[in-house]
């Protein structure tokens, strides 16, 4: 019987972690609470990752608004009582910063074949023990982020210079990370091709197991989280229709920041072509990815205790932060 009893443990031990590493890990409008994350998660993401970040514009909000909540957090902003710049960034990782390394590859991901090239050139020659590259070879986390070049793709187009590429990456150099993105908001809406680009971009990560920094679902929400703006016609400023008229005439970001407090409840920052929340709000979900993302590096893949819930049928329910997310954005 303790045999038997051994079997079975081992057994549900091997179908939880394949259930866990199972999913697509995206970052999206869910993930903008800065305050659930722990000092030793954040060090530990510091610790673990090296990412290098090619971005133009529209991708500079993630940077800049990391750069920001650096004195936001230090004087207890939203409430955070966290070691003083805890949120430090820099080029190598210098001082117990995080290694992220803004700006490396030129130009964005919207320019193919420029963008694979750009890569592979900062990468080198991958090194087919590591997995990694043989230049900046400590680095194992890539992002790059888009222009405006979504809203113009075709599903044929978005596979072609986007998704085969960055798996090829994937294949390639096999022990990075390689985090995709959707477009930034460009007001048409539900039915415009910007959502349906996003939306083939979203099915794709979920069906493949891949990473997602949903940019555009971020700036489809202010922190109470109850409207989706999209569907409002919000554009990458945050200008969204108010009344169905089909005109936008009011901004969801600053409405938000003149009902709550600066420097309690959000931060003043740079942020192009938008607003500082919109930044704000970015700069939360990119930590959040990197925690994740950290959790995730070497992890055996069976969940935390806490992690489990048994139901009656035997089925395994996985519930809390950190199971790796795979939800369909609807309008």
């Amino acid at each position: 019987m303790k045999r038997i009893t051994l079997f079975i443990a081992a057994v549900f031990i091997l179908f939880v972690s394949r259930l866990a590493g199972a999913d697509a890990l995206i970052i999206d409008h869910y993930d903008t609470d800065i305050t659930g994350l722990t000092a030793a998660e954040i060090q530990k993401a510091k610790d673990t990752l090296h990412i290098a970040y090619g971005h133009t514009s529209h991708g500079s909000q993630i940077s800049t608004g990391m750069s920001g909540l650096v004195d936001f957090a230090d004087h207890h902003g939203k409430g955070l009582t966290l070691p003083d710049n805890i949120f430090q960034y820099n080029t190598g990782g210098t001082g117990g910063a995080l290694d992220l390394r803004d700006g490396v590859m030129a130009g964005d991901v919207g320019y193919y074949p420029d963008w694979v090239n750009n890569t592979r050139g900062y990468l080198g020659d991958v090194n087919p023990v590591t997995g990694m590259g043989t230049n900046n070879s400590d680095v194992n986390v890539i992002m790059w982020s888009w222009c405006g070049q979504v809203s113009g793709s075709t599903e044929a187009s978005l596979i072609a210079n986007y998704l085969t590429p960055m798996a090829e990456l994937e294949a390639e150099y096999f022990n990075v990370t390689f985090v995709y993105m959707t477009g930034h908001l460009d007001g048409t809406g539900s039915t415009g091709n910007l959502n349906l680009r996003n939306q083939q971009i979203r099915d794709y990560v979920i069906a493949n197991e891949k990473v997602l920094f949903d940019f555009a679902d971020i700036e489809s929400y202010d922190p109470d989280g109850s409207v989706n703006y999209m569907a409002l016609l919000a554009n990458d400023g945050n200008d969204y229709d108010s009344d169905g008229n089909g005109s936008r005439d009011k901004n969801w970001a600053t409405d938000w920041q003149d009902s709550h407090t600066q420097g309690v409840d959000w931060y003043n920052v740079s942020s192009a072509h938008s607003t500082a929340l919109n930044a704000n709000l970015k700069a939360y979900a990119a930590w959040n990815l990197f925690v994740e993302l950290a959790e995730d590096n070497g992890n055996t893949a069976v969940p935390e205790p806490s992690s489990l819930v048994l139901l009656g049928t035997g089925l395994v329910g996985l519930l809390g932060r950190r199971l790796r997310r795979s939800r369909e954005i609807l309008p």
